[in-house]
């Protein structure tokens, strides 16, 4: 029976569940520091980790992160077919630094805080359509790293507004394969860049929650679920206030996520460790996925969870000339065999 890879506009229905055979997170101090900071494979002991920069500190995060994730299955970088890969810095350095020490076919992606999963959809494509059977998919981000960029250098002191997010310092790994292990991906959704005119940089949760709540109301609409055929809805770094405006939303689409939804910025911080609105980044949703979602599939403590990776578009230069922020969000469901 051949199965309908396509459902509505938005989603894709792999025909085989693709495996996510391996996971790793890494993170910095502060991270460690949370309510998640047990469930990590690797803690940095500062946010230089030996390294003479915040930058060489990121690439040699997510390069140990994919090393660890390699090593659970007994693999060398040179098994992968494809590495697909993405940070917040200019031309993707991370990734692509640490895809020149691998030697294999490699995709650098950019899709802001949404580079995880739309790496995870496309590793799940390539396997699904034969391309490849081995696929690795990493993203990092790190917050001196991302304020020097994205903001306003760590040396200025520049007081952050209460709707600011703390841009998490961590990476994830995965390897995807076919039939290994006891979580697969299912479905993938593809979101589309959405702008609501909002050009405040320091509140990206309010400009990112509608491209989150288009994504989750898209996929309800496709597959003709409903929230509660899902253990958990997890965006990946609206933050506190954020969380609060995609929640009401997808209830004005007539969709109650309310008993079942939560945020990655949310899960990483504890308010006491004063974020202001939580957690962002590229590796705010790769590191709590590998560190403490997965293994609760794994430990069956959940059974499924919709992961939707948010993204604000933006750049230094399109804030300076006072351009509004494009978001996005991706999605892929994740469950237990």
């Amino acid at each position: 029976m051949t199965i309908n890879k396509r459902l509505g506009k938005h989603t894709i229905n792999f025909a085989t569940p693709i495996s996510i055979s391996a996971f790793a997170s890494v993170v910095g101090p502060l991270e460690k520091k949370g309510p998640l900071g047990d469930y990590f494979q690797y803690t940095m002991e500062d946010n230089y980790d030996g390294e003479m920069s915040w930058e060489k500190s990121e690439q040699k995060m997510m390069q140990h992160a994919l090393e660890i994730a390699l090593a659970k299955r007994g693999y060398l970088s040179k098994d992968l077919d494809y590495f697909l890969a993405g940070d917040l810095l200019n031309q993707i350095i991370c990734a692509n630094f640490t895809a020149r020490s691998l030697g294999v076919p490699f995709f650098g992606l950019y899709g802001a805080c949404s580079t995880l999963v739309e790496g995870l959809i496309l590793g799940s494509i390539i396997i699904d359509g034969g391309f490849g059977e081995r696929v690795g998919v990493a993203a990092s981000s790190h917050h001196e790293t991302a304020e020097r960029q994205l903001r306003f250098p760590t040396e200025m002191v520049v007081q952050r507004p209460m709707t600011a997010q703390w841009t998490v310092t961590g990476s994830g790994a995965y390897i995807l394969e076919k039939n290994i292990g006891d979580v697969v991906i299912t479905q993938g959704v593809v979101g589309k860049i959405l702008d609501m005119g909002m050009a405040n940089a320091s509140d990206l949760g309010s400009a990112m929650a509608p491209a989150a709540a288009d994504t989750i109301v898209q996929y309800f609409k496709d597959t003709q679920r409903n929230p509660q055929d899902i253990d958990l809805i997890v965006t990946g770094d609206l933050g506190n206030i954020g969380r609060i405006l995609c929640e009401e939303l997808v209830l004005q689409q007539g969709y109650d996520i309310s008993k079942n939804f939560s945020d990655c910025g949310v899960l990483i911080y504890d308010p006491s460790q004063d974020t202001h609105a939580g957690g962002s980044g590229c590796g705010c949703s790769a590191s709590v996925l590998a560190g403490y979602l997965i293994p609760k599939l794994i430990e069956g403590s959940l059974n499924s969870i919709f992961i939707v990776g948010t993204g604000a578009l933006l750049s230094p230069t399109s804030t300076q000339q006072g351009e509004t922020i494009p978001s996005i969000a991706h999605g892929v469901v994740i469950q237990r065999k």
